[in-house]
């Protein structure tokens, strides 16, 4: 366990997730002050960040934009503070949906079809032509949000134009995405270097799709298998291709990451959550919970997982002088 520590977590924030990112930081810090650490909870809204003097690490329970994007990341990269979770480079890719599956994509890892539309170009865009490219039902969603806030499942052209007004609520970018029709499969993955993977999970929605009225409102929205149904060997092709998406999108700490099973057996990667939510019913600590880290135990490793790599950091040279 780490030692005694001055840590700050970071919840709440200006995005459209405060209510979920201020119900996973009270959890996280619940969690820390049962270490033995002296914990201290900062939410920057709306007067912005003003990080306790001395902190040692920062627990980020950001969910969203300027938590999730790598903003806050480069700040503490700047202040020399270590952090939990990935850094920059690999929050910032992991936030944007279109970034994320062209990464995915080159790197090999499966994923459904996607179209990618800015608000500039809002006026091209043709319900029938997309239908012939993506079929029916199809997604659209923010490019850079979470928690399917502004996401809408599409079944027509009238469905199609108030999907559009209302991912742009949100983003001046969105995806339009084939739906996939399939089960909804995940994993946790803990590490920096070497990461590990969880048993995966199985999430099946009482509403249309994972809503977030499904995963936050709703005390009925979802169903949870854990573990998921699976054949040994679905298990291992499912961790397989939840350690290698981390690993493209350059991730550091923690991630879940999301994916489907289709009627034929292929798994697809859907999207990677790099700070997933933390409270004691989320997803992604009840996946560690089943495969062995309790809730505590894991909060305590992804600390020292911030501390192991800013330590890292610290032995890389800045200057030409020797």
């Amino acid at each position: 366990m780490a030692s005694h520590l001055r840590i700050t977590v970071l919840l709440g924030g200006p995005s459209a997730e405060r209510e979920v990112s201020l119900c996973s930081g009270a959890a996280v810090a619940a969690a820390l002050r049962s270490l033995g650490h002296d914990v201290t909870e900062v939410d920057p809204h709306p007067g912005g960040l003003t990080l306790p003097a001395e902190t040692d690490v920062v627990f980020l329970a950001l969910h969203g934009t300027y938590g999730e994007d790598g903003t806050v990341q480069g700040l503490l990269r700047l202040a020399n503070i270590p952090f939990v979770g990935p850094g920059v480079l690999g929050s910032a890719v992991g936030m944007d949906k279109d970034v994320t599956k062209r990464l995915l994509r080159d790197a090999g890892i499966p994923i459904a079809n996607f179209l990618v539309l800015e608000r500039w170009k809002r006026q091209e865009v043709n319900f029938e032509d997309v239908k012939n490219q993506l079929g029916l039902p199809m997604f659209v969603k923010p490019a850079n949000l979470g928690s399917s806030v502004g996401v809408s499942k599409v079944k027509s052209k009238e469905d199609f134009e108030q999907a559009l007004v209302e991912a742009f609520r949100f983003d001046t970018k969105i995806l339009i995405e084939e739906g996939i029709d399939g089960r909804e499969i995940e994993c946790s993955v803990l590490g920096n270097e070497q990461p590990i993977v969880s048993i995966p999970g199985e999430i099946t929605p009482t509403h249309e799709f994972y809503s977030y009225n499904a995963k936050y409102i709703d005390e009925k929205g979802a169903a949870l298998q854990i573990p998921a149904k699976l054949s040994p060997e679905q298990v291992s092709a499912v961790q397989d291709l939840a350690v290698r998406a981390f690993k493209a999108l350059c991730c550091e700490g923690m991630a879940r990451v999301d994916c489907f099973l289709d009627k034929n057996g292929q798994f697809f990667v859907n999207e990677l959550n790099t700070i997933p939510g933390f409270t004691k019913i989320s997803m992604y600590p009840k996946l560690w919970e089943a495969s062995g880290i309790p809730y505590t135990e894991l909060i305590d490793r992804l600390i020292q997982l911030a501390i192991c790599r800013w330590a890292r950091e610290q032995q890389l040279q800045t200057s030409r002088e020797v």
